[in-house]
């Protein structure tokens, strides 16, 4: 023991404070010293409270500090000791900085996770900072220094950088981008007598969450519970379930992965019969900051218009200190939803139960958000299989009556198998200050999604300007990560949670109306949000749809060639463009969307002529006088007009580009003709670019481009051309005469004809 002591002594003497005669230089380090200590177990309790493992925010803070206390005093030693071999700086300063540069490196490693071009910069200056603040401040303080000017100009340059950094941190940043951008208006909905499927309607609800009625973590769950359910096996589909993973999550929850609990929260219409049920399942969050309340408003929505709804409990499988699944634990997410569709099953058909009779199980909708909106797809795939594909000792009997599928700014291909569904009804919404999900992920799976057989259906996408990840869910809220890198992201130009959560309440009501209560009149809403301005906030939203009575014309898909058609004999011209090319479109960060379009570009300016793209059918698409054209296109780069210019003359109008505009033109066999401008029913949304974190710079780097390319669909009603299509034998020609706007670039995907 002695000689542990006299070790300990020798150490603390070696990196300790000199006790010299007190001289300018003495009473700067060790003020220094002071402030340098502060700094270290300071960004070590921020470490700590940033730490999510289920104990409390101030317990982690403290442990973390006493590691940072004990860390602080090793690394100054090992400083020390490096010191003798290495320089002739006084050891008590290399141990010092040593010290301090070593602890706030193993508060980075803990959780002090800001991207690495701001944590090495901006910690360099705040140590720097640092240490002239309490330096040079007790020179001042004590006035033992000759040197007055330059302590005082090292202590204010030291009180600019920390109220730099301080606001900097702080304030939600701007907006980069300014939209000044007005639909064409359009017949609303609400003047056709449908009620605004955002407001509550006539069923008075009762809550209660059922559960396992043992869980360690959640009294919801426990104490609470109306109803108990049972445990299921979950071992055959997460064999990854292991190691540190599952004993760190088993301690904390209190059940390993062959003990899942089936929880959830439901809101309930109170009222006679059998009413559809909607299962909403949340992503991937930190396990410990509970996800599944974050949908209450839309529960309390939904049960109120007549629909059972639930949000289901999966955060045990989330991510947590220890790291997450990383897309292994997908087939689960899926899988879960079922299992409480047969708890449901049971408690149904049991004539002794309160819920005896009251959910209907052929009327089912699936909604998830993040992970949880590629779960949802997953679950409507196995509810058909009679195995799990990846492991067929696992055997599956569900064939529930699936009729819809919400995803909420999902994920896509975190599971390893891509998922083509058939027949059945999928919306998709995305924001595009998403800084989690970045890009419209969910429109993968809509081009998966397949119509065959005679029953109506629709898939319809909506990307929001201005919305992000997390207020879709109340809990997760405006920041799309965690501290503190949280604090690097451009929140200024994000509309308010009651805008987001009012654009979902309406869009997912409305779709459950119509593929639940079969109220089709909601489904124009899905086509232009403009006819529902009186229930949305004033927010640019973009639509993509198409549904079973669509018949595709030209879709880009067959070939590469661009002078053929998608039917048979089709051929196609184009003259005076700049640019006439096709392309598998993709995200801004490069990775593919899974379409191909053609992009068509006019530049009147440079050509002094009309640019015009010709479809020619071999044989006339005869149409109903109450038919209408879709074409899914969208606003492309000017950027693509100047590729061939020297640099020196390229046009500023590239970073700039106008409002596109343009005319269709219809022409029968006989040469009878039809005509509509694009803007006359709907106009071409501008380039919607992003700026996701305050450092302009690190967009690129972490996110890709500004903006990506982001479809929209346009219905043309034929009787809203400037002659009665009744005057038409078929359509022969379809042409786009680019002669509304002077100079621009189109992206074209698609042109069907709707049938009524």
């Amino acid at each position: 023991m002695s000689f542990m002591s006299s070790l300990f002594k020798r150490l603390n003497q070696l990196i300790g404070v000199p006790k010299s005669k007190e001289t300018p230089s003495t009473v700067f380090w060790r003020s220094a010293f002071i402030g340098l200590t502060a700094l270290s177990l300071l960004v070590m309790m921020l470490s700590g409270s940033f730490y999510r493992t289920g104990l409390p925010t101030w317990l982690m803070a403290f442990a973390t500090l006493l590691i940072g206390i004990i860390a602080f005093w090793f690394f100054r030693v090992v400083g020390a000791l490096i010191y003798g071999w290495l320089t002739k700086i006084p050891t008590f300063l290399f141990a010092l900085f040593f010290g301090t540069i070593a602890t706030i490196l193993l508060a980075r490693y803990i959780r002090f996770g800001f991207p690495e071009q701001v944590f090495y910069i901006g910690f360099a200056l705040v140590i720097i900072a640092t240490t002239f603040l309490f330096g040079s401040g007790m020179i001042l303080y004590k006035g033992v220094s000759n040197a007055k000017p330059f302590h005082w100009l090292a202590f204010i340059v030291s009180i600019v950088i920390f109220g730099t950094g301080t606001y900097f941190l702080s304030y939600e940043g701007i907006d980069p981008y300014p939209v000044d951008f007005t639909q064409t208006p359009a017949a609303l909905l609400s003047a056709r007598g449908l009620s605004n499927p955002g407001e509550k309607g006539s069923y008075p609800t009762n809550y209660f969450t059922y559960g396992s009625g043992t869980d360690k973590q959640r009294e919801a769950f426990r104490d609470s519970i109306k109803y108990k359910t049972t445990s299921v096996d979950a071992s055959l589909l997460l064999p990854e379930w292991k190691g540190k993973k599952a004993k760190w999550r088993q301690r904390y929850w209190g059940f390993g992965v062959k003990e899942f609990p089936l929880n959830g929260r439901v809101w309930m219409p109170v009222g006679e019969g059998k009413f559809p049920i909607i299962l909403i399942v949340h992503g991937n969050h930190g396990m410990e900051e509970h996800s599944d309340p974050g949908y209450a408003y839309l529960g309390e929505l939904l049960a109120s218009r007549g629909f059972v709804t639930v949000s289901v409990d999966e955060n045990f499988i989330n991510g947590t200190w220890s790291g997450d699944f990383m897309g292994k634990e997908m087939p689960v997410r899926g899988w879960l939803l079922l299992k409480h569709l047969e708890q449901w099953k049971l408690w149904s058909n049991d004539p002794t139960h309160e819920l005896y009779q009251k959910v209907d199980l052929e009327n089912v909708m699936l909604a998830g958000h993040s992970r949880g909106g590629e779960a949802a797809p997953i679950a409507a795939q196995f509810n058909k299989l009679a195995y799990f594909p990846d492991n067929a000792n696992e055997k599956f009997n569900f064939n529930f009556g699936i009729k819809g599928v919400v995803a909420i700014a999902p994920t896509d291909k975190r599971y390893d198998r891509r998922i083509n569904l058939e027949n059945i009804n999928y919306l998709s919404i995305q924001g595009s200050y998403d800084s989690d999900e970045a890009s419209f992920f969910g429109l993968r799976q809509y081009q998966r999604i397949v119509f065959n057989d005679s029953s109506f259906y629709l898939k319809a996408g909506l990307y929001v300007h201005g919305a992000n990840h997390g207020q879709f869910n109340s809990v997760w809220g405006k920041y799309d990560g965690g501290a503190p890198g949280k604090y690097l992201l451009n929140i200024a130009p994000m509309m308010t949670i009651e805008e987001q959560q009012q654009i979902a309440k309406v869009y997912i009501s409305a779709f459950a109306e119509s593929v639940l209560h079969n109220k089709k009149g909601y489904n124009d809403l899905f086509l232009n949000a403009a006819v529902a301005k009186d229930w949305l906030p004033n927010q640019i939203m973009l639509n993509t749809y198409k549904d079973s009575k669509t018949n595709p014309l030209v879709t880009y898909e067959e070939d590469i060639d661009v002078a053929s058609g998608s039917l048979s004999g089709t051929t196609i011209t184009a003259e005076n463009l700049k640019v006439w090319k096709e392309t598998t479109l993709k995200f801004r960060d490069k990775d593919t969307q899974a379409i191909n379009a053609v992009v068509l570009g006019w530049d009147k300016d440079s050509t002094g002529v009309t640019g015009s793209y010709l479809i020619s059918f071999k044989i006339s698409v005869p149409f109903d006088t109450s038919s209408s054209l879709l074409l899914t296109m969208a606003h492309g780069d000017d950027k693509e007009l100047d590729k061939n210019k020297d640099s020196k003359d390229k046009s500023d109008k590239a970073n700039d580009p106008a409002e596109l505009n343009f005319q269709i033109q219809l022409t029968d066999s006989l040469g009878n003709e039809a005509v509509i401008d694009i803007d006359d029913v709907k106009k071409i949304a501008p380039l919607l670019k992003v700026q996701y974190v305050k450092l302009k710079g690190l967009n690129q780097e972490n996110y890709g481009d500004s903006w990506e390319p982001t479809m929209e669909t346009f219905e043309l009603p034929l009787h809203r051309f400037n002659q009665k299509p009744a005057g038409l034998k078929g359509i022969k020609n379809i042409k786009l005469n680019f002669n509304r706007t002077e100079r621009g670039v189109l992206l074209l995907d698609e042109i069907s004809l709707r049938q009524p």
